[in-house]
């Protein structure tokens, strides 16, 4: 068995528990501590929500909109702390994914200012912190589609189109390139990634919504 089908194997497999964890949530079947039983949204409105794609942006317009200093975003990476030490998105905030219903960090997630972006080396952790968020019924949620891993391969390290492509091609190519270059890196043959600098803002807490329904 090659090496490239094991692979394939484990992330379909990883993948198959991540759409079992979403709906097992989306049905209200994992009790959320700390909330009542009633509290955030429907199961059937969730589950609308998830098999909807509108809760993903691309790594090209979150690049466009940290590149233009977009003051309603809201990175929160959802991996370890030795993981977001390691490298990080800038001015991200650090909330491990275990940790996301704890007290001190609610108000980065449940308020109405900012747009909240999730994410993670792929879109597991990130998927799983949207489903809480959302089963709560807070807004304003999104996951960076394929997460880290692709924002490596798109933004830090883009790949150079063939001469046969559109010229569309060639211009998103100039683009990451700069956004590359814009993040500290810029090209393929650097190795050291810049730091990122990290700021904690502080979120204005929203009143608890009235309870739409839910089990």
């Amino acid at each position: 068995m090659s090496k490239k089908y094991k692979l394939k194997r484990l992330l379909v497999r990883r993948y198959q528990i991540l759409a079992a964890i979403l709906f097992i949530l989306a049905a209200g079947l994992v009790l959320l501590p700390k909330y009542k039983k009633n509290e955030g949204i429907a199961p059937d409105l969730l589950m609308k929500k998830m098999i909807s794609s509108e809760r993903y942006i691309s790594t090209d317009l979150l690049a466009d909109r940290l590149v233009n200093q977009d003051p309603s975003v809201l990175l929160i990476d959802t991996r370890t702390e030795k993981e977001f030490q390691n490298y990080a998105l800038p001015n991200a905030i650090n909330i491990p994914l275990k940790k996301l219903l704890d007290e001190d960090v609610n108000g980065y997630i449940n308020q109405d200012i900012y747009d909240v972006i999730f994410y993670s080396n792929d879109n597991f952790y990130a998927d799983q912190a949207w489903i809480i968020g959302s089963r709560l019924g807070y807004t304003n949620l999104y996951v960076l589609e394929g997460g880290l891993n692709k924002w490596f391969h798109t933004i830090i390290n883009p790949e150079l189109p063939d001469e046969t492509m559109p010229e569309e091609a060639f211009e998103l190519y100039s683009f990451r390139k700069a956004a590359g270059m814009y993040f500290g890196v810029g090209t393929s043959e650097q190795k050291t990634i810049n730091k990122p600098i990290k700021k904690t803002i502080t979120v204005k807490k929203k009143k608890k919504r009235v309870a739409e329904g839910g089990c």
